[in-house]
C-alpha cells in the first residue's frame, strides 16, 4: 500500500509556539550544540574570536532570537558578535541601538555589549577585546581570516525543526487564503500586496515576492512584479523569514480550462521534484541531486530544462544554502530543510520540505489546494496543481 512520508510536523506543535515567549522560544541544548560546533570551528581555524557580521550567522548562533534588522534587504544587522574562543561572548553596536538591542535582542543571552557612538567604527575594539591570536569573519574586512559558517548550520537542531514547522504552515496558509481570493483584473503588485499584509501581519518579513500574471509568467523564470493586470494566469511564488529562518512556496491560479501544455508541465514537474525528494538523503551531494534532476526531466519528456533554472537546494537560514549543480560538494546533513523548484515552460512547482530521520515530509502542503501525488518505490510525494477556477 503506498503511503505519505512520515509527518513529524503537526497543527497542534505548530499552534503552541504562539504561546511562547519570542515564537518557539531558545532551548539551552540548541545553543550548547551550536556553540560546540562553533568550538570544533575555532580548532580547526586557529583563532582566537568570530567576528559575526551577517545576518544568518547572528540569528543561527542566537537561536533565531537576535534579528537586529533595520535596512530589510541589508545583508548585516546594526551589531556585530564578537565570540572567543575562552568563551566570552559581545554584541558591538551604536549607542543609538544599544538600549532596544539590550532589552528587546540580548536579553539572557550572556553577551556584554561594547557601545560605540553612532557616528565612530566600533570594529576598532574588536582587537582589545582579545587578547592574543587571529581573528575570524563571516565577512572579507583587512587583517582578519574569512570563515566559512554555512557547513555549521546543519544539521538542524529539533528547536530549530520546531520554529521551521510553524513558518512553513503559516506561509502556506497565507499563500493558500490569497490565491483563492485572486481575481482576473488584480495587478501584481496588488497581488504582492495581498500576501505580504498576511505574513507581516504574523511577524513574518516576505523576503522574495515575485508576482507574476499570463505571459510573463511563461517567459521568465523570475518575474518580478511589474503591475501588469491579470487576465487568465497568476503565480504567488514567494520567500519568507522569521527567527532567522527561511521558507519557500509558489502557487498558481488559471482561470478558464488550462492549455494541455501547462498541466502537461505540472504533471512533469511534479514527478521531477519527487525524484529530487526520494534522492534527498543524508550523504547526497549537490553532484548527486543535479544529476537526479536532469534524468528526471529526461524521463518525463523535457531533457535539458534543468539548464533553464536553478533547480534549488537546502534551505535554512538563507533562501538556499547551496544550490545543485553539476559539480557541487556539498552534501545534505541528516536533518535539513529543503527548497526544490523544477519548472517547466510556464509551470512550477516549489514547496519547503524537511528530510528528517531518513523520512521527507512537505511542510507547506496547502490541501485547500489541488494536489499531484508521485508514487516511487511505495512512496508517494505529494506536489500542488495549478488550481482551475
Amino acid at each position: 500500500m503506498n503511503s505519505l512520508p512520515q509527518q513529524v510536523c503537526s497543527p497542534t506543535r505548530s499552534l503552541a509556539l504562539l504561546h511562547s515567549i519570542n515564537g518557539p522560544g531558545l532551548r539551552a541544548s540548541e545553543l550548547d550544540e551550536k556553540w560546540s560546533r562553533l568550538a570544533a570551528l575555532f580548532d580547526r581555524s586557529q583563532v582566537s574570536a568570530i567576528l559575526l557580521q551577517r545576518n544568518e550567522n547572528i540569528a543561527w548562533i542566537t537561536g533565531g532570537q537576535v534579528e537586529a534588522r533595520v535596512l530589510i534587504p541589508a545583508e548585516t544587522a546594526v551589531t556585530s558578535l564578537l565570540l572567543t574562543r575562552t568563551g566570552r561572548k559581545y554584541y558591538l553596536t551604536s549607542s543609538n541601538e544599544a538600549p532596544r538591542l539590550a532589552d528587546e535582542e540580548f536579553c539572557d543571552l550572556g553577551f556584554e555589549p561594547v557601545i560605540a557612538p553612532w557616528h565612530e567604527d566600533n570594529l576598532s575594539s574588536i582587537h582589545r577585546l582579545v587578547d592574543a591570536g587571529a581573528i575570524g569573519t563571516d565577512r572579507v574586512l583587512p587583517g582578519l581570516i574569512p570563515l566559512d559558517l554555512a557547513p555549521l548550520r546543519a544539521p538542524l537542531t529539533a528547536a530549530e525543526v520546531e520554529r521551521l514547522c510553524w513558518l512553513a504552515e503559516h506561509a502556506a496558509v497565507a499563500t493558500a487564503e490569497t490565491l483563492l481570493e485572486i481575481e482576473p483584473g488584480i495587478t501584481e503588485d496588488q497581488m504582492a500586496a495581498d500576501v505580504a499584509q498576511r505574513l507581516i501581519a504574523e511577524g513574518i518579513l516576505p523576503s522574495v515576492l515575485l508576482m507574476a500574471v499570463d505571459d510573463r509568467i511563461r517567459k521568465y523564470k523570475h518575474a518580478v512584479s511589474r503591475g501588469a493586470t491579470l487576465e487568465r494566469y497568476g503565480m504567488l511564488n514567494l520567500c519568507v523569514r522569521k527567527w532567522g529562518l527561511a521558507v519557500s512556496i509558489t502557487r498558481f491560479v488559471h482561470f478558464g480550462a488550462a492549455p494541455q501544455q501547462l498541466v502537461d508541465g505540472f504533471a512533469a514537474c511534479a514527478e521531477v521534484n519527487a525524484n529530487l525528494l526520494h534522492a534527498s538523503r543524508s550523504g547526497a551531494t549537490s553532484a548527486d541531486l543535479f544529476a537526479v534532476a536532469v534524468n528526471a526531466y529526461r524521463d518525463a519528456g523535457f531533457p535539458g530544462e534543468e539548464q533553464l533554472h536553478h533547480q534549488g537546494g537546502p534551505t535554512g537560514y538563507l533562501e538556499r544554502e547551496w544550490l545543485a549543480s553539476p559539480n557541487g560538494m556539498q552534501a545534505l546533513a541528516e536533518t535539513e530543510a529543503l527548497a526544490w523548484n523544477p519548472s517547466i515552460r510556464g509551470a512550477k512547482v516549489e514547496d519547503t520540505a524537511l528530510l528528517q530521520n531518513g523520512a521527507i515530509e512537505v511542510l507547506t502542503q496547502t490541501p485547500s489546494l489541488p494536489q499531484i501525488d508521485t508514487t516511487i518505490d511505495g512512496i508517494t510525494y505529494r506536489a500542488s496543481d495549478v488550481l482551475i477556477r
